[in-house]
């Protein structure tokens, strides 16, 4: 892969800013221009060296790229394309780092992209926090990235692409966009509605003065984005509500077994999961 000359980040955060310090740290990039809303935010991104500059506009931006990258709220998509469009270089690629696939597409469609030059992108990394400040090199290494592209999708698009996301360190994967919605309301999606559920099922805040490790663990994505979940969960409500459904499902097995004071049953459900879980993290090399 040749340098990408010029990257247009639209969304200049945690995934976007991370995926221009890997690249640059490759030598993959020769110039970054961030786009955003927050001038504050671009200011700082120049100072952290994630940018090299900075526009507000994106026809502005984009005129002379050769990739661009959006990594904005998945519900801000539509007026993105809206604005992208129409100044895109014909010679330009497009990819995005959106978590909902389907919702995505749709967007672009309706806003006249030519879906030969898109890519849609996933890279499954992230942290709770947020902005340029947030941003690091090293955030999608030892991660998977996959990648969504229709069947008329330009393969030299694709290729350009994926060679994109694999120099940030990233392991790169190729499904159709209903697969992925479907997985990730079950690994991803579904477990930050929980974590949000937990912390407003707390029957005062006071308990909270009593938790330990174990409630911090299982409630720290709840710290995530309450806008951006909000997006992705509007963006992807009939996948996660099916997964919803099957927890409370779950839920209502182990309440029934309290009522009827059934052991067993509790002991086989938490045997299962137990199991399950460990022999992820071992095919994973982790410890359990």
């Amino acid at each position: 892969m040749m340098p990408i000359r010029h990257l247009v980040i639209i969304g200049t955060g945690l995934i976007g800013g991370s995926v221009a310090l890997a690249l640059k740290q490759q030598g993959m990039v020769e110039r970054v221009t961030g786009v955003g809303r927050q001038r504050d935010n671009l200011l700082q991104a120049i100072d952290l060296n994630i940018i090299d500059d900075y526009s507000q506009n994106i026809g502005d931006a984009v005129h002379d790229a050769d990739m661009v990258l959006i990594a904005v709220p998945v519900a801000a998509y539509a007026q993105v394309f809206a604005e992208l469009c129409p100044a895109l270089p014909q010679d330009a690629w497009v990819t995005d780092a959106g978590s909902t696939k389907q919702s995505v597409i749709h967007a672009a469609q309706q806003q006249g992209m030519d879906m030969t030059r898109f890519v849609p992108a996933h890279p499954i990394a992230g942290t709770e926090q947020s902005g340029a400040s947030a941003a690091f090199a090293s955030l999608f290494q030892e991660k998977r990235c996959i990648l969504t592209p229709l069947e008329e999708t330009n393969a030299d698009a694709v290729q350009a692409v994926r060679d994109m996301w694999q120099h940030t360190g990233a392991s790169v994967e190729l499904m159709a966009a209903p697969e992925h919605d479907a997985i990730m309301a079950s690994i991803s999606h579904l477990p930050h509605f929980t974590a949000f559920a937990l912390m407003n099922a707390l029957p005062d805040q006071e308990a909270l003065r009593f938790a330990a490790g174990g409630f911090r663990d299982i409630t720290r994505i709840a710290s995530s984005s309450p806008d951006m979940w909000r997006d992705i969960g509007l963006c992807n409500s009939d996948a996660i509500v099916h997964n919803i459904d099957a927890l409370q499902s779950e839920l209502d097995v182990l309440k029934q077994a309290l009522v009827n004071n059934n052991g067993a049953l509790l002991l086989q459900k938490f045997q299962a999961a137990k199991q399950t879980r460990d022999q992820w993290l071992i095919e994973h090399g982790e410890s359990i």
